[in-house]
């Protein structure tokens, strides 16, 4: 018998691959865009209800599952973050967060875990769930987990941390939240780093070695560049881009870069013209990025499907359904599969009491060999050298051009 998952908010199955990697079966899926539905189904054997969480009842979740309350292993998801997002705070001054109408996703994932009482729980968020003096969400989890506990004789015990994927082998930085919580009350300790630049890891006496970060070499070096066409960058930026270096954005073209000065220091977000380095992980991949929005190859094109996927650890045979927005989009939203994976194979040891995998994790890349020597880059267009000196830097979070029109109109 595999130990059981029912996965909300599921969207491209990134977790749900990293679960299943780790021997868990998944009983059911729910999304309620029907494109994700669609490739979730074209992929693997997985009960999807294409519903939306706000509205289906925990019932129903099980019924389709085909287990009773109580009886679900792990309850997963990660409901929609951008009330919590570092963007929508930059740009504000302040993040809505839970005044956010689409916080109430949180709410639902609440309601579904009381009407379903798994034995144990994973929900992921953005880093900005867990925001300095702005605690408000993770302080709605624990009040509700206190309810359940009172309401049902439960005794949940959340821990949470922010985890970089990038520390656990997997080719891109990108910082996710974690909640963890067992129904019995067992502490859970999150996974040991694993990779890194740093040499050692551990009790002094006890120390373990890191093993190097997993590049986008690593991920993507052996995909070639048949069909980049399709992938060539547009808009008034494209040309632009061949000026920037491998690893680098828009900042090279700053007063603080090694480049011209034709943008104001941080007057845009990190990922404009933003680049790959062949000797370093991804950046974190975007859900839906504008023409001028990275990470971006380092032969100055968009990025395949397969490459996002390879970058988010998602396994080669994954199709997805949709438009090329829509798939960019399932992709960008999801949870890199090896991180899944790795706390997957910590919480069937720690939470549920089974026996170990000695395996190492079926999703973490190869690490590869034959790294080419950095892209040579292109002196800057003519067509851009009227931008030179014509901004100023960013005056900081809630002072930008964007949100002083909002508050002046």
């Amino acid at each position: 018998m595999f130990p059981t998952t029912i996965s909300l908010f599921s969207g491209a199955g990134g977790m749900d691959y990293g679960f299943a990697a780790a021997g868990f079966e998944t009983r059911l899926c729910v999304d309620v865009d029907s494109d994700a539905c669609q490739s979730l189904a074209a992929n693997r054997s997985w009960n999807v209800l294409q519903e939306d969480a706000l509205h289906v009842l925990g019932d129903k979740v099980l019924g389709t599952a085909g287990l009773d309350r109580g009886e679900a292993d792990v309850l997963i998801g990660g409901p929609p973050c951008q009330p919590f997002s570092t963007s929508a705070y930059w740009s504000r001054g302040r993040a809505l967060r839970l005044e956010d109408p689409r916080a109430a996703t949180l709410g639902a994932f609440m309601r579904i875990w009381k009407e379903t009482l798994p034995k144990a729980v994973v929900l992921e968020n953005v880093p900005g769930f867990l925001r300095h003096k702005a605690n408000d969400a993770v302080d709605f989890v624990l009040s509700k987990v206190g309810e359940i506990n009172t309401q049902e004789g439960t005794s949940y015990a959340p821990h949470y941390q922010i985890l970089n994927a990038a520390d656990y082998g997997v080719p891109q930085v990108r910082r996710r939240f974690f909640l963890v919580a067992s129904r019995d009350g067992r502490a859970f300790r999150f996974p040991q780093q694993t990779h890194g630049s740093r040499l050692l890891q551990g009790d002094s006496d006890q120390l373990q070695p890191l093993e190097p970060h997993r590049t986008a070499w690593d991920a993507i070096g052996d995909l070639s560049d048949e069909g980049s066409h399709d992938l060539a960058i547009t808009g008034r930026w494209a040309k632009l881009l061949p000026s920037i270096p491998e690893g680098k954005n828009y900042l090279v073209h700053t007063e603080r870069g090694t480049g011209l000065p034709l943008f104001g220091w941080r007057r845009r977000y990190w990922s404009f013209l933003l680049k790959l380095a062949k000797d370093r992980p991804a950046w974190t991949i975007q859900a839906e990025p504008g023409p001028a929005t990275g990470p971006f190859h380092w032969h100055n094109r968009r990025l395949s499907t397969r490459e996002l996927c390879r970058l988010q650890t998602i396994p080669d045979y994954a199709r997805f359904s949709g438009a090329d927005r829509s798939v960019r989009r399932q992709i960008g939203n999801a949870v890199p599969s090896l991180l899944a994976e790795v706390l997957a194979r910590e919480i069937r040891v720690q939470l549920l009491g089974l026996n170990g995998l000695s395996t190492p994790p079926r999703l973490l890349p190869v690490s590869r060999e034959g790294q080419p020597p950095p892209e040579p880059i292109s002196p800057v267009p003519r067509e851009y050298l009227s931008l030179l000196n014509s901004d100023n830097p960013h005056p900081g979070p809630g002072l930008g051009r964007s949100a002083l029109a909002r508050r002046f109109p």
